[in-house]
């Protein structure tokens, strides 16, 4: 029996999607080793994540051009090899380098998104297309499960150092093994000259079109706006759970990690699973309205928990956490596609990949903002939970097109 045609490009695709998230998860990892040996500040470790996300917002703002002319997946190659080159500069003892590097192998993570979007546009067959774009999706959350099993095991035996080169081969190896499919997945329009423009000054038109692109019909919009409501609650587990654990349930470091990797691992059956029952159900409104309700219970659950929680309660919470808060994604980008003209998928990718990226930048500040003001988490991670319970009056109510 022949595989089906979606089978390569779905493959390629969610390869190249954990491998970016593998670069993305790398940073915080590494950093503090680094930061230990140059004497840099706690601090440095917040600010190089931050100029991660910005070089994604910027390849997102300035990229679109480049996708098209080159190809979403060779776009995607290039910045991870950009990315791998640049990671050379946290040999040196400059936190300006440092930076530097960490706005280069953003690139990567900007261009994933609006370029698994359109590949898969193509190749899904209408009827598992939300299937489709969750397995790609999943890769996320799996490229965060294989950087915090593996970067601290490396870091611990062999230093961070060999980590780093050793974290390079990891992400060089499945690009050039992807690197022919390229020239099978990817339509380009090669008769013009590609280039990448920068954000400054001059580029707020370069902003606004993929923003504007939204604006298409007001179902697109209402998705897009949907997806960063989902994405408060994400960035806010993402980013304090751990320490969450450590401050206000007294878990050792250890303890938190295998509760932050069981999050991780329910993100990946989550999306997976939205993706199937989306499919099944032929509504996209009915699964993310169960994905936010759940998302929102288990938020607000995490901020209620105390010391006296038994273990495998709050593993459980992490796990169905993971399942919903995390699981939306998929879903979330295969709607965007749908409801996107065809010729305006990468724009429309792009445009909600920024509002999702903007969210990911200023909600985590807020929310560490509140509890250093209030002393309470469990407030904070209320009125996360509450945002998320927007998304039901958001969502579109048509149902998803068979």
């Amino acid at each position: 029996m022949a595989a089906p045609g979606w089978l390569i490009p779905v493959t390629a695709i969610f390869v190249l999607q954990t491998t970016t998230a593998f670069v993305g998860r790398f940073i915080p990892i590494i950093a503090p080793a680094a930061s230990n040996e140059f004497g840099w500040s706690g601090s440095s470790i917040g600010y190089l994540t931050a100029f991660y996300s910005l070089g994604g917002l910027a390849m997102l703002v300035g990229g679109s051009t480049l996708l098209k002319q080159v190809g979403g997946v060779r776009t995607v190659q290039l910045t991870l090899l950009l990315g791998i080159a640049s990671m050379a500069f946290f040999l040196q003892p400059s936190i300006s380098l440092a930076l530097f590097a960490c706005f280069i192998m953003g690139l990567s993570n900007g261009a994933s998104h609006p370029a698994g979007s359109e590949v898969l546009q193509r190749f899904s067959p209408p009827e598992k297309r939300n299937l489709i774009f969750s397995i790609k999706q999943a890769g996320v959350p799996l490229g965060g499960v294989i950087a915090g099993l593996g970067i601290p095991a490396m870091v611990l035996l062999t230093g961070w150092r060999t980590a780093l080169f050793a974290s390079a081969l990891l992400i060089l190896l499945p690009t050039l093994l992807t690197w022919r499919l390229s020239t099978r997945l990817d339509e380009t329009r090669s008769m013009e000259p590609w280039h990448f423009t920068l954000p400054g000054l001059q580029s707020l038109r370069s902003l606004r079109v993929p923003l504007q692109s939204l604006c298409h019909n007001s179902g697109l919009l209402r998705m897009s706006v949907v997806g960063s409501l989902f994405a408060v609650a994400q960035s806010c587990w993402f980013t304090f759970t751990v320490i969450y654990l450590i401050d206000e349930l007294d878990f050792s470091l250890g303890l938190a990690g295998i509760v932050f990797a069981v999050m991780q691992v329910g993100g990946v059956i989550g999306r997976i699973a939205l993706g199937w029952f989306s499919d099944y159900v032929h509504s996209a409104t009915l699964s993310l309205s169960v994905a936010a309700i759940l998302s929102a219970a288990t938020t607000v659950l995490l901020g209620l928990s105390t010391p006296a929680w038994p273990l495998w309660a709050v593993i459980t919470l992490a796990f169905v956490a993971g399942s919903s808060a995390a699981s939306w994604n998929g879903v979330q980008i295969a709607e965007i596609a749908r409801r996107s003209p065809p010729n305006q998928i990468p724009e429309t990718a792009a445009g909600s990949s920024i509002l999702i990226n903007l969210v990911n930048m200023l909600v985590p500040a807020a929310f560490a903002a509140f509890v250093a003001f209030s002393g309470r988490y469990d407030y904070a991670f209320g009125v996360v939970g509450i945002s998320t319970l927007l998304v039901l009056i958001v969502l579109p109510r048509d149902k998803q097109v068979k």
